[in-house]
């Protein structure tokens, strides 16, 4: 059987989603020759988990992005954001998936002011409650959320989660559920200075489970790019 392209797996998973859905290409490790091909197969985001990888593919690109002038190519930050990275950061990204924390979001506040930036972040949520992962305690979210709407240069849009990780993807339904339920309670709050907009769920393995679950951002890096071990 004839392996399918890169262009032909944007294509299918693209075309399989709901239209209302963003899908961000987990783009780690991977080539600018792989990230031009997805942009150019319809990929309008793509997520980085590291800020020294996305400022090199930033680098990379630059003269290619300018000449796409026909699409505005958003850059998301996935991974966890270190205090002393937020200058990069706010620089180099248009969304900011991961704040977990009033300092982290006070870091990012500062570093937006000098540059006269609002940044648009999702609140990472913990929900699987596990000791060695990062993100906001489930229980600690609405306090967390009125505390980060008081900063200036930041616009709270929504809730992000990873969740545990299963074989089975069906296991991370209640998970899933634990963000959804705890976006809509937001929405209910009505807190000042935040949109609750985008609800950041699932990556490869479990990306369906979780647009059934009420998941309007996707995260998908295996099932488009194809193994990491793959030439």
């Amino acid at each position: 059987m004839k392996k399918e392209s890169l262009e032909q797996r944007v294509r299918a998973i693209k075309g399989s989603l709901p239209p209302h859905v963003l899908l961000v290409a987990a783009a780690k490790t991977r080539s600018a020759a792989e990230v031009q091909t997805a942009v150019a197969s319809g990929i309008v985001a793509v997520g980085y988990n590291y800020i020294q990888e996305a400022e090199a593919m930033r680098q990379t690109l630059k003269e290619w992005e300018m000449q796409e002038t026909s699409r505005r190519l958003q850059w998301h930050l996935i991974g966890h954001l270190q205090r002393n990275k937020a200058k990069r950061a706010v620089e180099l990204f248009d969304m900011i998936e991961t704040i977990d924390s009033l300092r982290i979001a006070e870091a990012v506040d500062r570093r937006c002011a000098d540059i006269g930036k609002v940044m648009p972040v999702l609140i990472e949520i913990n929900s699987g409650r596990e000791s060695n992962k990062t993100g906001a305690p489930p229980d600690e979210l609405i306090s967390l959320v009125r505390q980060i709407a008081e900063l200036k240069h930041i616009e709270i849009q929504g809730l992000m989660t990873m969740g545990p990780r299963f074989g089975d993807p069906e296991e991370a339904r209640p998970y899933f559920r634990l963000t959804k339920k705890l976006f809509d309670q937001l929405i209910k709050e009505n807190v000042p200075h935040t949109e609750m907009r985008f609800l950041s769920m699932g990556m490869s393995n479990s990306y369906e489970q979780a647009i059934e679950e009420g998941a309007n951002v996707v995260r998908i890096g295996t099932r488009l790019f194809g193994a990491r071990n793959e030439a």
